[in-house]
């Protein structure tokens, strides 16, 4: 029996306006991605990869085509929908971590759970995320008190509080030294494996390529080689 598909696109476009000049971005984007598959999405800058994850992350609109998260058409949800759908199926990791400064690392863990009203039932959760990437020790420490390959192991605590099926991330190592960045690419994988996520992960590192499951390669806004390998 074939495997659910985590996400399904078809003939995805989206542009943008840079003056009166219209930026044609993603040119007839066609992908099926599987639950539980790790998928790379790799090319040169400026191809369209973050918009890409963005759009699939609903966190932009595409301007035509069509998109299935999880078996559910995006296409004709509202903003409150969307942003539910977003909330409870779907994490984002940044090359960023985007943490708030002012609050403690179990706190920011929290923030999608308090979003959604769920921080109360989550807690128990969050604490466990935090000894899973290593920081049981540190979730009373703020942001300026850890170390940067800390911040974005919070900052994936904080993209699978609300337990969701599918993982994006857009360059996730791309601020972290080698060491930090095999280490959170390694926690990725296994939180793939134990929680069963879907995993679509933007990156320019050639290492993270040895344990996906299909290899997506974007240039000039379309898809020109998807490779499973074996």
């Amino acid at each position: 029996m074939n495997k659910q598909f985590a996400i399904q696109v078809k003939d995805l476009h989206k542009s943008y306006l840079n003056g009166p000049q219209r930026v044609d971005v993603l040119k007839g984007i066609d992908l099926e991605i599987r639950d539980g598959e790790v998928a790379i999405i790799m090319g040169p800058s400026g191809v369209g990869k973050s918009t890409l994850l963005h759009v699939l992350g609903l966190l932009d609109k595409a301007d035509t085509g069509s998109i299935m998260i999880s078996g559910e058409s995006v296409s004709n949800l509202n903003n409150n929908e969307r942003a539910r759908l977003r909330n409870q199926t779907i994490g984002f990791v940044f090359q960023f971590h985007h943490l708030l400064p002012e609050f403690s690392a179990l706190e920011n863990v929290l923030m999608p759970a308090m979003i959604y009203g769920n921080s109360n039932k989550s807690l128990g959760y969050a604490k466990h995320i935090l000894n899973i990437v290593g920081l049981s020790h540190r979730i009373e420490h703020k942001p300026r008190e850890l170390s940067g390959g800390e911040q974005q192991r919070v900052a994936v605590a904080r993209a699978i509080v609300n337990k969701p099926s599918i993982l994006l991330a857009d360059e996730p190592t791309g601020n972290l030294d080698k060491m930090n960045g095999e280490s959170l690419y390694n926690l990725l994988l296994n939180l793939n494996k134990e929680l069963n996520q879907t995993l679509l992960i933007v990156t320019h590192n050639d290492h993270m390529t040895a344990n996906a499951t299909r290899l997506i390669e974007l240039d000039d806004g379309k898809i020109v080689r998807q490779t499973i390998p074996s």
